[in-house]
């Protein structure tokens, strides 16, 4: 079974063999345009690579989200600051244009299975448990019908797109080493088994489809999917079954509209993306120079932040704002070109974090968000400006110390479901999230934590990792000691700020005192700037770091190098130059430290313009 062995390669060729379940999806859709329903099939090959029987299995049932009363609905409701796109609108829907997702039949091994619909999971009991290292076979019959477009999945968004078909089947729950995982659909994203998805979709002739996979008869549906020269003979009939196959992604989306139309970029590297959008007076310019900067982006990401492992990407215009699928995505299309250009780098930049680390977003979604956001600000600052930004973070500090001076703060261990509001999520997902790796360059020298990012993706690549197997990879790559910082950053919603609290003649030289006013401590990049404007650094590294970060190019010279102990709010350093000489002292001005008051680091202080 491929699914299976590529699963059991991956574990066995890279750094770890952390177990993953494995499936083997088959499914035949048939759509009906004119009810918004469709019926479909569904043969699962599923794995058991844990150590574990398993007396039950869970599938989820996304789109029974999309009714009155439901918990997403409930929870949109009430939450003290509603999404702007959900608030009262599941509450609002008619009959027709609910969603819903039922199994009307399933067997394990031929034999009838009991199971529950349970809002947006199927609760199922097995006659007979699933054995560690046994493989079985679930087959399935399901309907749905697609809901008005609200969240993510849906029909007839707001710019006229048909069908946004994600989270559109029954999913297998991901079984791990912490257990099943069968979260209700409330709002926030997802998680997923790695295997294999073969996929025909029959609909309508007249509608144009894209999404995950690559298709698999080209020669019958055309739309540009064909190659260049090749004779399309298209079935007789008013429907069409369009074939597609994935290996090894963890979902499967995909889109269609009569009016989309279908461009490709082929890139040197032999990757196609597809682009896919309802061509008009809002799209058309923008669409077009859109195919300048996909494939800059794509080969940016893939150098600085490993390779992208699949042959096609696809670009569709759809959804309500922009979210990532394995190889695809779908975004609002009726944007200005850096607007599009933006969301198109940021759902890409997605395809390392969520479609191929794939970290559980339901506990760890910073692992997603915020990485994606840094690598998107990354690739922005170098594929799109005219001027490569010197700090392309900016945004993302803001973001944070907004976040920290809120008072709403949660730490980032917080369940993204239970978050108590969506601007404690949204920042701490975003924004804190990339500044969890922005500040690694603070940390341990910027080259360090740019090779620990690849070999975070080389070594985890398709094994869900957690918290602390990226700060393993910057401890190894760094030779320091950081739980600290995941315990600080992470664990806790202690922030950092520290201060020059005097600057004084000491005989014929300097005494400089720091102080700790925040409850995290950090090390201490200080640069003296004197009259003649010469610099020079002192280094203080916290002696729970266990070393220090090399020199970095572009940084003054460090002239001493002190340990300072957390336990110890003040440093004093003694410097041999006089006083006099000293021109201004400042702590970090790289602005690479989260230091939420920046008022006080610098001596002498800075007045504010009026």
């Amino acid at each position: 079974m491929l699914a299976f062995s590529l699963c059991c390669t991956v574990g066995l060729n890279a750094q770890t063999t952390r177990w993953q379940q494995a499936v083997n999806y088959k499914m035949d859709v048939d759509m009906d345009v004119e009810k918004n329903q469709y019926e479909g099939h569904q043969d699962l090959e599923y794995t058991n690579n844990s150590p574990d029987t398993l007396y039950r299995v869970f599938y989820h049932l996304y789109y029974n989200a999309f009714q009155p009363n439901s918990m997403m609905d409930v929870r949109s409701r009430t939450i003290a600051d509603a999404d702007r796109r959900v608030q009262d609108r599941i509450y609002n829907l008619s009959p027709e244009e609910i969603g819903y997702l039922k199994v009307k039949s399933l067997k394990m091994d031929g034999k009838k299975l009991d199971y529950e619909h349970v809002g947006t999971i199927l609760e199922v009991t097995l006659d007979q448990p699933i054995l560690p290292n046994s493989t079985v076979e679930f087959s399935m019959d399901f309907e749905g019908q697609v809901p008005l477009q609200i969240r993510r999945a849906g029909r007839d968004n707001k710019e006229g797109v048909r069908y946004s078909m994600s989270q559109w089947y029954p999913k297998m729950a991901n079984y791990d080493d912490q257990g099943w995982h069968a979260n209700p659909y409330i709002g926030r994203e997802f998680y997923g088994i790695w295997g294999d998805f073969d996929v025909r979709i029959t609909i309508d002739k007249s509608y144009v489809l894209g999404g995950t996979g690559y298709l698999q008869n080209p020669e019958e549906i055309g739309h540009g999917y064909e190659e260049e020269g090749q004779k399309v003979k298209r079935p007789r009939g008013k429907t069409l079954t369009w074939h597609f196959k994935a290996p090894q992604v963890h979902d499967f989306m995909w889109a269609a509209d009569p009016d989309y139309t279908h461009d490709k970029v082929e890139m040197d590297n032999g990757i196609t993306i597809h682009h896919l959008y309802i061509k008009n007076s809002k799209t058309a310019e923008n669409w077009e120079k859109l195919k300048e900067y996909s494939p800059k982006a794509m080969a940016f990401l893939s150098e600085h932040f490993g390779q992208y492992p699949y042959k096609q990407y696809s670009i569709i215009q759809g959804g309500d704002g922009g979210m990532e699928y394995p190889m695809s995505t779908l975004i609002t299309g009726e944007r200005s070109l850096p607007s599009l250009v933006g969301v198109t780098v940021h759902e890409m930049a997605h395809s390392w974090f969520q479609g191929v680390l794939a970290t559980n977003e339901a506990l760890y979604p910073w692992m997603d968000e915020g990485f994606t956001t840094y690598a998107t600000n990354l690739t922005m600052a170098n594929i799109f400006s005219e001027e490569p930004s010197d700090f392309p973070q900016r945004g993302a500090y803001v973001g944070y110390e907004r976040l920290a001076k809120s008072g709403r703060e949660e730490p980032m261990t917080t369940h993204s479901d239970h978050y108590h509001t969506n601007f404690a999520y949204g920042a701490a997902a975003y924004s804190k999230g990339a500044v969890f790796i922005a500040q690694l360059g603070y940390i341990i020298g910027e080259k360090n934590r740019d090779r620990a990012m690849l070999n975070y993706f080389n070594d985890w690549k398709f094994k869900h990792p957690k918290t602390n197997d990226i700060i393993r990879e910057m401890e190894k790559q760094s030779g320091l000691e950081l739980d600290w910082y995941k315990e600080y950053w992470v664990n806790s919603t202690k922030s950092i700020d520290y201060a020059v609290k005097s600057v004084e003649a000491a005989g014929d030289g300097t005494k400089i005192t720091l102080q700790r006013d925040g409850l995290m401590p950090m090390p201490i990049d200080l640069v003296i700037t004197y009259e003649d404007g010469s610099q020079e650094m002192v280094y203080l590294p916290l002696v729970i770091q266990r070393g220090n970060k090399p020199e970095e190019a572009g940084m003054p010279k460090r002239i001493l190098t002190q340990r300072w102990p957390w336990t110890n709010i003040t440093k004093e350093i003694t410097l041999e130059r006089p006083f006099s000489t000293i021109q201004k002292v400042e702590i970090d001005p790289s602005k690479r430290m989260a230091d939420i008051d920046r008022e006080n680091n610098v001596f002498p202080a800075e007045v504010k313009e009026e």
